[in-house]
């Protein structure tokens, strides 16, 4: 397929007004010069950018990746590539240790039958600090098991991209020692202290999870994982929902971490596309009133989001004041290079698939294109 006179968001990170060509799937000419003579579309001016990509999530449309079936991921993917995320890596929950492991069996088995490409897996506990567990059930928290783990990649058959850890737990450095090399590792509800994730990001971590939520915040004498992971030169991610974080720490996050270090995700959960109501997250009773998920047991504490990571992305230009250029990077290219997909994901580029997402000057999206096919809206 060709799309022609797109404002195309190019490997450069700029918009650049020329014409795209797919074929068997796969980028041939995205560099602004013409295409060819024919054009499946004039889209005369609209914003032609990458296929977002999710990272962490857990569910939406009432399902959930720790309902470890197949029918749950065809719901998942489903729905993601109906709101222009075309890639997924969902993240598990602090379930029991058999659950978690026929979870990742599922996600290992799962064959691509349209929607969102499966990528990866995110890890998120049970490897944590009960102190900081926020919706993670204190019951399955355990100390980093790198035989457990390896249990766990052989079952998910290597899907698993990112596992979250609390550094200041025992066994974590050493986890960290014997698994920096084999997979991403990000610190995650933790309760570390500046020099100890300073330790663990020397020790070969690279990655912050939810970036100020479930983790100690900046202070002046005692300035925490924030710091350590902004001088180690970390990627962070950010749940831009408008629930999570503030609009001016996204703004100064962006500002101080760099754009290409920051990473846009949802962190949704299963009520996502769904109604106001009572859900569920990893076995625990979440109530969903507009944009807010919370434990029902304890309303002081979020329970993921509601929010798809389009209208994350989107709500950062629009009411945030980030740039378009760096929330579509936030939201693509960082996200595939974070859990080494990008080379076949996220970015317009001559051999990466082309999934793309066609927007009007209201950033509203009009076409979502998975392989070269155009998808319907």
């Amino acid at each position: 397929m060709r799309i022609r006179n797109a404002n195309i968001y190019t490997e450069e990170h700029r918009f650049v007004r020329g014409d795209v060509a797919v074929e068997n799937g796969r980028f041939v000419s995205c560099t602004g010069d013409p295409a060819g003579e024919e054009a499946v579309v004039d889209v005369e001016g609209m914003y032609l950018i990458p296929g977002l990509v999710d990272i962490h999530f857990h569910g939406c449309k009432g399902a959930d990746m720790c309902d470890g079936t197949k029918e749950a991921l065809d719901v998942i993917t489903s729905y993601e590539a109906s709101v222009g995320v075309t890639s997924v890596c969902p993240a598990t929950m602090t379930i029991p240790k058999d659950e978690l492991l026929e979870v990742m069996k599922n996600a290992g088995s799962y064959e691509y039958s349209g929607g969102s490409h499966l990528v990866g897996i995110n890890m998120e506990g049970p490897f944590i600090s009960p102190a900081k567990k926020g919706a993670q059930a204190a019951e399955n928290i355990m100390h980093c098991d790198y035989e457990y783990f390896s249990q766990l990649q052989k079952a998910a058959n290597g899907l698993i991209k990112l596992v979250d850890i609390a550094p200041e737990e025992k066994g974590a450095m050493e986890f960290i020692e014997q698994c920096h090399d084999k997979v991403k590792i990000s610190i995650a509800h933790t309760c570390s202290d500046y020099d100890t994730a300073r330790e663990a990001l020397e020790k070969g971590v690279g990655h912050m999870t939810h970036l100020y939520n479930a983790m100690p915040g900046i202070n002046h004498r005692e300035p925490g994982p924030i710091i350590a992971a902004l001088e180690a030169g970390a990627e962070v991610e950010l749940i831009a929902d408008g629930i999570h974080i503030h609009p001016a720490m996204v703004r100064t996050t962006f500002r101080i971490f760099g754009a290409d270090k920051v990473i846009l995700i949802s962190d949704s959960m299963e009520a996502t596309g769904l109604l106001d109501g009572d859900y569920q997250l990893g076995g625990q009773g979440v109530t969903v009133k507009g944009r807010k998920a919370v434990l029902t047991k304890d309303p002081g504490v979020i329970a993921g989001s509601v929010t798809n990571l389009f209208d994350c992305m989107k709500n950062c230009v629009l009411n945030m004041g980030i740039p378009l250029e760096d929330a579509v990077l936030a939201a693509t290219e960082n996200p595939a290079e974070s859990i080494g997909v990008e080379k076949d994901y996220g970015k317009i580029a001559v051999g990466n698939y082309g999934n793309l997402l066609l927007l009007d000057k209201d950033l509203q999206i009009k076409n979502i294109v998975q392989k070269g096919k155009i998808m319907s809206v």
